[in-house]
């Protein structure tokens, strides 16, 4: 299988499954007991959350580890909103959101609060004049995020911390897809949250953390312990959690070569696309995207059946976010972008990662042009 579903489907490093192991047969104690077996569990719980949190620029007491990404939004929107109720029931976010993010908003206005979304621009881009304009004196917290899981665009985030800032709202960015394809740092961000999680650095499932900057409160949603210094209870998942460490401390050194790849990764994939299919085109902003991270407009196709035949080809593809692929509904990330639903639907999404090889990017292109004229002939639309 040629796995161009990288954003989906990142396989894990070995070398993480390797630091893994041991922790299935020796770490087993429980990390908040007294006893030596819960001291070796809280000791490798410990340097990996100083692995982590360097990686991001941020203390290792201001990282509380999570189950994934998803859950690391809902304690960042609902928490944030909840700790600052009394100051103000307002809050802003992006219309390119992840579900995350949008349906915990969702679930603050059950309670009371009033949740403002700000549309991106043609291009994918969250405008911050835009989040300025939205802002109001009750206004507590913004959340944009880092760059967008379906386009790949990368937003203006510092500005827009700068606009909440300015107006006493504190502000956190989703950046679980631009790990591992962007440097990313907290202090250069300015923001006050951050979500991440291990598997876009292609370490296990089951690993998530929320960067919450020293002094900001936060309400605990999983409540029953007093794990995370109180602010997420529950028996930590220390394997996983391990690996999340692992794979932060590699990517600490990999990062800047990894990313050249995926850019020259890139360029071959567009580049060799355009010659074959020149109709194609690309959702969101052309060149403000993470590298090795493409959404494709293809005329006249539709996405889903691409994505089944280039499988039958032995290639993974995407239409999308992973967490709405198996929901036949128009991506809302494109929609927001001005594409019709129709439009929204002849889409495929490519993502490559640090073990895809140039050949298998070849291989994968010529697949792709014979999918597209097949479907196309089989609709009666001339290639």
């Amino acid at each position: 299988m040629i796995n161009l579903d990288h954003g989906a489907a990142p396989p894990v490093d070995s070398r993480v499954i390797e630091e893994m192991a041991p922790c299935l047969r020796e770490y087993t104690g429980n990390p908040s007991s007294l006893h030596q077996a819960g001291a070796l569990a809280r000791n490798v719980l410990e340097l990996a959350r100083g692995r982590v949190s360097a990686l991001i620029g941020a203390d290792p007491g201001e990282i509380v580890f999570t189950a994934n990404g998803t859950e690391a939004d809902n304690l960042a929107v609902k928490g944030l909103a909840q700790a600052r109720a009394n100051h103000g029931r307002h809050i802003v976010i992006s219309s390119i959101e992840h579900h995350a993010v949008l349906y915990a908003a969702k679930a603050m206005e059950r309670q009371g609060f009033t949740v403002t979304q700000v549309p991106a621009d043609g291009d994918g881009i969250v405008p911050p004049d835009g989040i300025a304009r939205a802002m109001r004196d009750d206004t507590i917290l913004v959340s944009v995020t880092l760059a967008n899981d379906e386009t790949g665009t990368i937003q203006p985030v510092r500005e827009i911390a700068e606009i909440a800032h300015g107006n006493g709202a504190v502000i956190h960015s989703d950046a679980v897809a631009a790990m591992g394809r962007l440097p990313v740092d907290v202090h250069d961000l300015e923001v006050d949250a951050l979500s991440i999680s291990a598997r876009p650095l292609n370490g296990p499932p089951g690993a998530g953390a929320l960067y919450v900057k020293e002094g900001t409160r936060l309400r605990p949603q999983v409540e029953g312990g007093v794990q995370e210094d109180g602010r997420r209870g529950g028996h930590e998942n220390i394997p996983a959690i391990v690996g999340f460490g692992r794979a932060a401390e590699l990517a600490a050194v990999e990062l800047p070569a990894r990313i050249d790849r995926l850019k020259r990764l890139d360029a071959s994939m567009f580049l060799g696309l355009k010659d074959r299919l020149p109709d194609v085109s690309i959702n969101g902003h052309e060149t403000l995207r993470l590298p090795g991270h493409l959404n494709l407009w293809i005329p006249e196709v539709d996405g889903e059946s691409l994505v089944l035949m280039l499988d039958a080809r032995g290639i993974a593809a995407s239409v999308g976010s992973s967490c709405t692929a198996q929901v036949s509904k128009p991506s809302h990330v494109l929609l927001a972008l001005g594409r019709t639903a129709a439009e929204a639907r002849c889409s495929l999404l490519l993502t490559a990662g640090p073990d895809t090889a140039e050949g298998e990017v070849g291989e994968a292109l010529d697949a792709l042009t014979e999918v597209v004229g097949a479907l196309r002939a089989i609709a009666g639309v001339s290639a």
